[in-house]
């Protein structure tokens, strides 16, 4: 009978260092090895401990169902005492303390999927380039868009597209965009190599409608969002979850002003864009 709590205090106990390391990457801003602060990008190694604690918890609470369902059985059976080996007393004692259930679940951790904390709140302050608002500031990419990428009509837009690589990956999209790009990379590497290895793409440039629209112009027709994953292994559309690397990447993307597609109405997690405030100030320095 003693066993519940014990096992409840340890949860108890586990969720003191989760707690801790949870305010500690919301707050803590990343340094280099000069000392220098990269800016507010969450820890990675806190967000991984974090998901292990996480899981640690969900196993107790697992065993604990277990262990009531057992002891009603043992309460509806008669009792029997039965002597001790050798004289008086009872059955020994087992530990009941926790075994790990396998292998290490987390071990592949940027991969891992995860539930996407208030995720109609991760792009704070920053505006979302609407279709409209894009086609009036750039222009139309074509004349006609379907759903499968096509070439791109718009000479203004098409002077401004550039190949290159930014990084862990290589991209089409307009100048000021990839330049954009190599400063979150160059964030990335210095402050998480590991991460950083492990980035991939789905792609960036594709002139098209938002899929399950008619005639609104994705982001990815102005050559101003792309598509990214870890080790590519693509994310599942609409279910609220992402792998835990993309929301660790959100944060250095945030910094730099671009809008993550968890927020969306139909969360898109892979997909990161160009925000509203700037394209505004890309057109006041003159870069597009």
């Amino acid at each position: 009978m003693r066993v519940v709590p014990l096992i409840v205090g340890a949860i108890c106990l586990l969720l003191v260092p989760l707690i801790w390391l949870g305010l500690q990457a919301l707050q803590d801003p990343v340094a280099q090895t000069d000392g220098t602060a990269v800016g507010a990008a969450i820890d990675s190694g806190a967000r991984i401990e974090i998901e292990g604690l996480r899981q640690q918890i969900e196993a107790l609470q697992g065993q604990i169902a277990t262990i009531q369902d057992q002891m009603q059985q043992l309460a509806a059976r008669p009792v029997a005492v039965a002597p001790a080996p050798g004289g008086a007393g009872g059955p020994a004692l087992q530990d009941q303390g926790y075994v790990p259930d396998g292998e290490n679940s987390i071990l592949d951790a940027y991969a891992q999927v995860v539930l996407i904390a208030n995720r109609r709140n991760v792009n704070p302050g920053i505006a979302v380039g609407t279709p409209t608002f894009l086609e009036g500031f750039l222009g139309r990419p074509r004349a006609v868009l379907g759903n499968d990428c096509q070439p791109m009509e718009n000479p203004k837009l098409r002077a401004l597209l550039k190949v290159e690589d930014v990084g862990p990956i290589r991209v089409q999209m307009l100048q000021p965009a990839i330049d954009s790009l190599k400063r979150v990379f160059a964030k990335v590497a210095a402050t998480d190599p590991d991460l950083y290895a492990r980035i991939n793409t789905a792609g960036s440039l594709c002139v098209r409608q938002i899929r399950g629209t008619i005639g609104r112009t994705s982001t990815h027709a102005f050559g101003l969002a792309v598509d990214l994953n870890i080790d590519g292994k693509l994310d599942t559309l609409g279910d609220g979850k992402t792998q835990l690397g993309l929301t660790i990447l959100a944060d250095f993307f945030r910094e730099e002003g671009w809008v993550w597609g968890a927020g969306f109405t139909r969360e898109d997690s892979m997909h990161f864009e160009i925000s509203r405030q700037m394209l505004e100030t890309w057109r006041a320095e003159g870069k597009i």
